[in-house]
């Protein structure tokens, strides 16, 4: 499932070419209703929260967008190509195509039904208003595992399975620590170390996470320390995967040890 830093990039992407723009909207599926309440209408703002995205069109409403685990814009130029039958959205401004497919929602919303989006999300990191100490009062008050925590939106909004595994090996965090357990410090270590890297991964459009400075592009099976990895990039040591929160957690057991103090 795509992370925050794909919704972030997104949304700059759309802006870019479409913001101000009168859209032809339609739904080829059939399955977007909204589709001809906006045909027609300026768009006004896109904008991501955590793993969700925002679509303004004025008075007429909000597109809300969960791509979830197959759901993908396609970008054409003009001219662009019939759309598949899967299509769920077609956005269409004379020199731009975005078609999107397979998404788990897309919805219109009224403004009630986006403060009730925003209200269920936690902090994202990307966003400059976060409210950091909202998700710092619930995690030091967790019995749960530091893992399970940063895997809760409502707590960290963006935050997926690969930048989890990704954060706490380089903050040196045992996967089953207890949230209780971190501090402040540890806690503010952990936040800037995810602004940073999701800002990274919106720049470079994938997650790199191993420090890459005078090389244009860091090869794949080199950009992560330990996530999807069998030996830590970090010390050559077995990467352990067990589960936590019903998702795959990658973790080495040498440079995260669990201490329970």
């Amino acid at each position: 499932m795509p992370e925050g830093h794909t919704l972030h990039r997104l949304a700059l992407d759309l802006s870019r070419d479409l913001l101000g723009n009168v859209v032809a909207v339609s739904s080829p599926q059939g399955r977007f209703d909204g589709a001809t309440r906006l045909d027609g209408c300026k768009l006004t703002g896109t904008e991501a929260v955590g793993k969700h995205l925002l679509l303004r069109f004025g008075r007429a409403g909000v597109v809300h967008i969960h791509l979830g685990l197959f759901g993908r814009f396609y970008r054409r130029r003009h001219p662009a190509p019939l759309p598949r039958s899967t299509t769920r959205m077609r956005l269409t401004v004379p020199d731009w195509t975005w078609d999107l497919v397979g998404p788990t929602r897309c919805e219109l919303l009224s403004a009630r039904g986006v403060r009730a989006l925003r209200e269920r999300l936690g902090a994202d990191p990307l966003a400059p208003g976060a409210n950091v100490e909202a998700a710092w009062q619930t995690l030091s008050r967790s019995h749960r595992s530091i893992a399970a925590v940063l895997l809760d939106q409502s707590v960290f909004a963006g935050i997926g399975n690969v930048y989890r595994a990704e954060l706490l090996h380089l903050v040196r965090l045992h996967p089953e620590t207890p949230a209780s357990r971190l501090g402040r410090a540890k806690f503010d270590e952990l936040w800037a170390l995810a602004r940073q890297l999701l800002a990274a991964g919106v720049r470079e459009k994938r997650i790199v996470t191993v420090p890459h400075e005078g090389r244009r592009r860091v090869r794949r099976d080199e950009a992560l320390h330990v996530y999807g990895r069998t030996a830590c990039h970090t010390c050559g040591e077995r990467v352990t995967v067990t589960r936590n929160a019903n998702r795959p957690m990658y973790a080495c057991e040498r440079c995260q040890p669990l201490d329970l103090g």
